[in-house]
């Protein structure tokens, strides 16, 4: 057998191997060879974005003059949400700032009592800091909270002249009193528990408990404009 034949026969057996690696070839991996029209626009070819975008219309935003509306689930600015009878929806259980990827979060959480409820069940966000120089807006906190006290907002304004300004304490992120809701601190909705507000059976204050507050905080300006609503509309059991 000449040595071509021989050749060839051990070609056709490595064919036949199953798992061997074929011969690196940097030829058969490198670009493709540019005919005469390719080698002509080779200097200009980076160019082709550059060029084509200039025939498209112009997007600048002319902000701050122009604000352009985010999506509706832009991950803005924090807010610390409260239930229809004016009680903090946050029971200081700390799961946001344990999420937390940057440590941005910090909660410190009290006992409520007779004379002091802020939220429903033992416990409420006494400390809710937020530190927006190290804030990511990933949006892990809010999918750790079991009561929907913590979302985001909207809102991506967020600079100061200070450092200390960035950090936001929990008078800046509680939601604004809505028209109809009571000011905490006061008790809960009578005949309900914990588990009633969570389940949104709680669509405003009673007469109880706007009474409770006049007894105690008469200048409070939210007496004036509670919606009271009858106790039977709030989670008979």
């Amino acid at each position: 057998m000449s040595e071509d034949s021989q050749s060839a026969e051990l070609g056709r057996r490595d064919k036949r191997r199953r798992g061997e690696v074929a011969k690196y070839d940097p030829q058969a991996l490198g670009p493709a060879e540019k005919g005469p029209l390719g080698q002509l626009f080779a200097p200009v070819a980076g160019f082709g974005v550059t060029i084509s975008s200039m025939f498209r219309p112009v997007v600048t935003e002319q902000y701050p003059f122009e604000k352009v509306p985010t999506q509706p689930r832009y991950h803005g600015r924090h807010q610390l949400n409260r239930y229809a009878d004016g009680l903090e929806k946050c029971i200081g259980c700390e799961l946001c700032a344990w999420a937390c990827p940057a440590d941005a979060i910090y909660v410190e959480a009290g006992d409520n009592t007779a004379d002091a409820q802020y939220s429903p069940g033992e416990r409420y966000g006494r400390v809710y800091q937020i530190n927006y120089l190290r804030c990511i807006f990933c949006g892990l906190c809010i999918e750790a909270c079991p009561t929907r006290a913590l979302t985001m907002t909207n809102e991506y304004e967020l600079t100061g002249p200070t450092r200390e300004g960035l950090i936001f304490e929990k008078q800046d992120l509680l939601a604004p009193m809505l028209e109809g809701m009571l000011a905490a601190p006061h008790p809960m909705v009578e005949g309900t528990d914990d588990d009633d507000y969570y389940r949104g059976e709680v669509t405003g204050p009673t007469a109880a408990q706007v009474e409770w507050v006049r007894e105690r905080r008469p200048h409070d300006p939210t007496v004036a404009t509670a919606r009271v609503v009858e106790p039977a509309q709030e989670g008979a059991k």
